[in-house]
């Protein structure tokens, strides 16, 4: 895999927010990229050692890809604003609304969508009590 120069993004200024925020998204393409080698190489092999410590490495790329992400909505007010239509909208898609429905939450009609009680799911820690 190509290296990617640490140096080629460097300008003579500091970057404003909205330039910054478009190399941190290169940033979160690389995590997902490591993620997506990592669960590769799991699938590829039967040794418990190895898979541990993939796991680890593809956890820490995962946390890493979610603070890029944190960090963007606050250099890109747009972006943000799309992520906070996108969890009304994911809201209301999965509980059944109408297309138009939908569409009128980036429309501003849509509001805060009422409270959707989202099926639980099971994890380790639930599993446990």
């Amino acid at each position: 895999m190509p290296q990617t120069n640490p140096f080629h993004s460097l300008v003579p200024r500091k970057l404003t927010d909205s330039e910054l925020a478009r190399s941190i998204r290169l940033n979160i393409e690389a995590e997902l990229d490591a993620i997506n080698l990592y669960a590769a190489h799991l699938d590829a092999t039967d040794n418990e050692e190895a898979k541990a410590i993939l796991r680890h490495v593809m956890d820490e790329e995962r946390e890493h890809a979610a603070l890029f992400w944190q960090l963007i909505a606050r250099l890109d007010p747009e972006q943000a604003q799309h992520d906070r239509e996108a969890s009304q909208k994911y809201r209301l898609i999965t509980t059944g609304a109408s297309h138009e429905e939908v569409e009128a939450v980036s429309e501003g009609g849509g509001g805060e969508p009422a409270e959707v009680e989202l099926p639980k799911r099971l994890t380790v820690g639930s599993l446990r009590k």
